[in-house]
């Protein structure tokens, strides 16, 4: 069963080479950014909080509203890049923080920012932060976060707690976005705004448990104890020598003795050993890896080439995977620097290094923040982890973790993976063309993160679809922030390919995307090199720890205006590209050919008896009349229904299917609006009355409240009837998820029937409850006043099983269906529910 929101840390194999060749490349007269820069001085940086300090208050920003320099890296040719964290009183305001460019005077050239400030800025201490002095000590959260997750578990990096003020935010509708239904909303349709804050603390653990790193995230009320938010924080994934994937390529070593070691002092200084280095974690266990030395050698030709056999790591058959390393990171190097001007993962060359052959048999690869380095694996399921795609996408964790920083879940969560499958396919071309040139070739990776690491020959992901994975979306959507970060990637990693290579016309081809309706179907792409220079000075000039998808749209096109001209056809490329992926409108790339074609009148909601007649209609203008229609039933085509109107015979069958149309226009190619979708209601006369609102979850979330992100039609589930259902569970970490609904039982019926449909399915093995789903009967305070069962990962079963309870005892009360679910930090529990009713006679 594939996870809902599987621990995918990044797996791969490897290959590399060596040579004593140092690589050479002539920089780009037009590099994106400076050479290494040097931090601030006490007194530069209090003189940059003094400017930002005044320009907020110049706006009427409250007083005790302050900045707090958290990093300062490179810029373009003169300027710094000072990232700032928005502080309270002396606290850090949680994902609240602005980037800053200098110029070489020390003045704001510009300011990036997202604001979570909210009611803080205008001067109103928020009652739910209170005296704002803690409850709890740091030792005190450290411990509740540990027993949480791991509380076997040993610390690999010293645990913190960080004192801060936590925003908790929701997702609101724009007021244009009201009347539309979930499963039509664009990512220009809503947005985040502060729901309350918290004082609570930022726990961050680095953890060893069960042969494996066990690193978390976890904010802390500093009030109560209560866990408010969690998530996963480990990143995954000149001598001759001979590379598993490509043959003999150059590496670059140093002499040691008589000898020779793998350790490259040309590129990067300081760090663990004073230049780029491979070293020999010599099985070393996963859950606490000792990177161990530098590689060594008598000659200067290293490796095998072959996959390796489980033997000596320092023979020519171990050595191979340190080869794949090495080259690996001397092309991360070089690509970064030679084409961006990019000088090793912060911008300021500190070296860093990678240890090979952790662990037995270990099918992973990951970066770790802690020591600013990289672990590969062996690998079992997967040949040995050293791809060059594999170690370009776990370099460029460093980079992110250098720069915006993205926090490691939701949407940012995804965006910080899509920037290293990004990383990882830029570098690959780079290093199949030579590794050297001052641009990123226009071709040379193959747009799949993985493959050659992969037994099976499936590569873990398909950038230019996502979606062939099983679990990752090809677009945005509301749910997307629920998905674990090596899923949510997925619509990022499209835009950014059709961003480079384009897309295709073709409704059945890989390349097509339904939101691209403008003019021409199939849009154009800016090849590799501009496409990774815009998303990298946007990664590292404009994006915040916490930029969405909408905000990365923003900060993208804008990167783009600022570098090729606001009309240019590398604004628009952008433009298109994010509307592909349903993040803002399509836009022509020649102008405009015509009027556009719009929804004028959208099919309504009905509610009929059986046997009744029920019909949709809708109207459009604009365009190239005349139209054409296409009816879609639960976004299913329906045969023959291509008028204005459509009618049908409804059956009890029918109740809760979703109807829209689709209209095109005779234009060349022609142009196309889809309507809002309207929902059909057929209740049987005498049957009684439902009193559960959109029970079969067709509608989206409406009706329910708690853990909605659970609403969906997702790979590795099906639903009971319909498309949609709520999974719950399914992580395989630990979590916890409610789904509710109020509900009002009249008091002059004479039964009231509680069904659903529940299955589910587990990959724990052990006759243990591990996990559990309990269906509670709650009051309006949330009181429990009947427990109407519990199941858990022992009652696994093939298929939907239906569950039945009888609440007439309620019946005069307004009472709560309460679904809650209970995962541990093991194997993941799945229980999916679909087809909630409670009928009232």
């Amino acid at each position: 069963m594939i996870l809902r929101t599987r621990l995918l840390t990044v797996t791969t194999a490897v290959a590399a080479a060596t040579s004593l060749l140092a690589a050479t490349a002539t920089l780009a007269a037009d590099q994106l950014m400076a050479p290494p820069v040097n931090t601030l001085t006490p007194q530069d940086s209090s003189g940059l909080v003094a400017k930002l300090t005044a320009m907020e208050a110049a706006r009427g920003v409250a007083p005790e509203l302050s900045f707090r320099v958290s990093s300062v890296h490179p810029g373009a040719a003169g300027q710094k890049i000072v990232r700032t964290r928005h502080t309270y009183k002396g606290l850090p305001v949680f994902g609240s923080e602005s980037v800053v460019v200098t110029d070489a005077a020390g003045n704001i050239v510009s300011v990036s920012t997202a604001d979570r400030r909210g009611q803080l800025a205008a001067g109103l201490a928020p009652t739910s932060i209170g005296d704002m002095v803690p409850t709890l000590s740091a030792a005190d959260a450290i411990a509740v976060a540990a027993k949480s997750v791991a509380p076997r578990a040993s610390n690999r990096w010293p645990p913190s707690a960080e004192l801060t003020i936590y925003p908790v935010m929701k997702t609101v509708r724009m007021p244009s976005a009201a009347g539309k239904a979930e499963a039509d909303l664009n990512a220009l349709d809503v947005e985040e705004v502060v729901d309350r804050y918290e004082l609570a603390y930022y726990v961050k653990l680095r953890l060893a448990e069960d042969g494996k790193p066990v690193y978390f995230d976890t904010i802390v009320n500093a009030k109560t104890g209560a866990i408010i938010a969690q998530w996963q924080a480990l990143k995954t994934v000149v001598g001759t020598g001979n590379s598993q994937y490509n043959g003999q390529v150059p590496i670059q070593t140093s002499q040691t003795g008589s000898g020779y070691q793998m350790l490259d002092s040309t590129r990067g200084t300081g760090g663990k050993f004073g230049g780029m280095a491979i070293t020999n974690a010599n099985h070393s266990p996963a859950n606490n890896p000792d990177p161990g030395a530098i590689y060594v050698n008598g000659t200067n030709v290293w490796g095998d080439g072959q996959n390796y056999n489980g033997g000596s790591t320092t023979n020519a058959n171990g050595q191979t995977a340190a080869v794949n390393a090495l080259w690996g990171l001397m092309n991360t190097y070089d690509g970064l620097k030679n084409t961006l001007g990019w000088h090793s993962l912060d911008g300021n060359n500190t070296a860093t290094y990678i240890a090979a052959h952790v662990d037995t048999a270990y099918d992973n690869a990951f970066y770790d923040d802690s020591c600013k380095c990289m672990y590969i694996g062996d690998g079992s399921s997967f040949y040995s982890l050293g791809s060059i795609d594999v170690i370009g996408h776990e370099m460029s964790h460093g980079v992110t973790a250098s720069t915006a920083d993205l926090v490691y879940s939701g949407e940012s969560g995804g965006l910080n993976e899509s920037n290293s499958d990004i990383g990882g396919e830029m570098i690959e071309a780079y290093a199949r063309n030579g590794g050297s040139g001052a641009v990123i070739p226009a071709a040379g990776n193959d747009w799949m993160m993985g493959k050659e690491i992969s037994k099976s020959g499936q590569p873990l992901r398909w950038m230019y679809k996502p979606s062939k994975d099983g679990s990752s979306p090809d677009a945005w959507s509301s749910t997307l922030k629920y998905l674990d970060v090596h899923y949510s990637s997925g619509p990022n990693n499209r835009m950014y390919y059709f961003l480079s290579q384009g897309s295709n016309a073709n409704p059945s081809s890989d390349y097509y995307s339904k939101y691209l309706v403008k003019s021409p179907a199939a849009m154009t792409g800016i090849g590799n090199d501009k496409a990774y220079r815009i998303w990298f000075k946007s990664l590292t000039t404009k994006f915040t720890s916490t930029t969405n998808y909408a905000d990365a749209r923003s900060k993208v096109l804008a990167s783009a205006q600022e570098l090729y001209g606001a009309g240019s056809k590398e604004a628009i490329a952008v433009q298109r590209a994010y509307a592909a992926i349903n993040v803002g409108a399509d836009v022509d790339e020649s102008g405009s050919t015509g009027g556009d074609l719009t929804i004028t009148s959208q099919p309504a909601s009905v509610t009929v008896a059986p046997g009744a007649t029920a019909s949709f209609s809708v109207g459009a203008s604009g365009g190239t009349p005349p139209y054409s229609y296409k009816w879609m039933r639960n976004d299913a085509p329906i045969a023959g229904a291509t008028s204005a109107t459509y009618s049908l015979t409804a059956q009890l069958s029918d109740n809760g299917t979703m109807f829209n149309a689709v209209v095109s226009d005779a234009s060349s190619p022609p142009k196309s609006a889809t309507s809002s979708k309207a929902t059909l209601t057929v209740t049987a006369g005498g049957g009684g009355n439902e009193l559960v609102t959109n029970g079969g979850f067709e509608n989206g979330t409406t009706g329910w409240h708690g853990s909605t992100g659970d609403i969906g039609s997702f790979s590795g589930q099906q639903a009971y009837e319909g498309t949609r259902y709520a999974w719950m569970g399914g992580n395989g970490f630990y979590a916890i998820e409610t789904l509710t609904q109020s509900v009002t039982i009249p008091s002059n019926v004479t039964s009231a029937m509680l069904t659903f449909a529940l299955h589910i399915d587990t990959d724990e093995t052990a006759r243990k409850i591990y996990d559990r789903l309990t269906v509670t009967v709650r009051s309006g305070s949330g009181a429990v006043l009947r427990t109407l069962a519990t199941w858990s990962n022992l009652d696994a079963a093939d298929g939907y099983q239906i569950r039945s309870f009888d609440l007439s005892a309620f019946k005069g009360r307004t009472v709560t269906l309460s679904f809650a679910m209970r995962e541990d930090s093991g194997k993941q529990t799945s229980f999916v529910l679909d087809k909630v009713s409670l009928l009232a006679k």
